[in-house]
């Protein structure tokens, strides 16, 4: 298909105000209803029509897969993302880190909205491959900037020793939120003491393999 055929989606602040507007009444409406709402009524959650839902995000996947991007860094928000913007000015990296990972697991545990958007993605991925293929093309460095940025600053300041971003940041996520996701998943809820206990040994372990000083 030549450039000219492929339609872009609507450009320019006014644009962007409605295309997010969109997006979070799509949120409301998949957590309420699930994937089978209809587009009608995600537009008329938004305030606008749906011919402007199709103009900026072309299909209901398309809009699903863009509410669930939108979704992933949420817990990085707000308090942990001040923690980790911190990271690099402090002290004892450990002790930083331990603040940063605790916000961060606190988010993921409280998110109720961000756990039910999770929960309708394991329902629904099998009908969206499009989901793994944004992961895939963006990596967890796109992902995740915010963890990106801190643990890249880190390496550049010689505090870290990080031949593999990509790896370390799924480490990281590995040690400290994914235990929550999967035994969330299951309805299992993790205790607030074994949850102080493996952020604790997961930092350190993270810190012991990525630490600047040789084993």
């Amino acid at each position: 298909m030549s450039v000219e055929g492929v339609k872009q989606p609507p450009s320019g602040p006014r644009a962007e105000f409605k295309r997010q507007a969109i997006v979070r009444a799509a949120r409301e409406q998949f957590l309420r209803e699930g994937f089978g709402v209809g587009m009608d009524a995600i537009a008329a959650e938004a305030g606008v029509s749906k011919v402007t839902v199709y103009n900026h995000f072309g299909s209901k996947e398309a809009l699903f897969t863009a509410v669930i991007t939108c979704a992933l860094d949420e817990p990085l928000a707000g308090d942990a993302s001040a923690a980790l913007e911190k990271l690099a000015e402090a002290e004892d990296v450990r002790v930083a880190l331990l603040d940063a990972a605790r916000s961060w697991v606190h988010s993921v545990r409280t998110n109720d909205d961000v756990a039910a958007l999770r929960n309708l993605v394991v329902a629904e991925v099998h009908r969206f491959p499009e989901l793994g293929r944004a992961w895939q093309h963006h990596g967890p460095e796109g992902h995740h900037p915010a963890v990106a940025n801190a643990l890249r600053t880190l390496a550049d300041q010689g505090r870290l020793v990080i031949p593999d971003l990509e790896a370390a940041i799924i480490q990281l996520y590995a040690l400290l939120v994914f235990p929550h996701m999967v035994f969330g998943s299951y309805g299992t809820h993790i205790d607030e003491g074994l949850t102080d206990r493996l952020i604790t040994s997961g930092v350190d372990m993270f810190l012991s393999y990525y630490g600047s000083q040789p084993a």
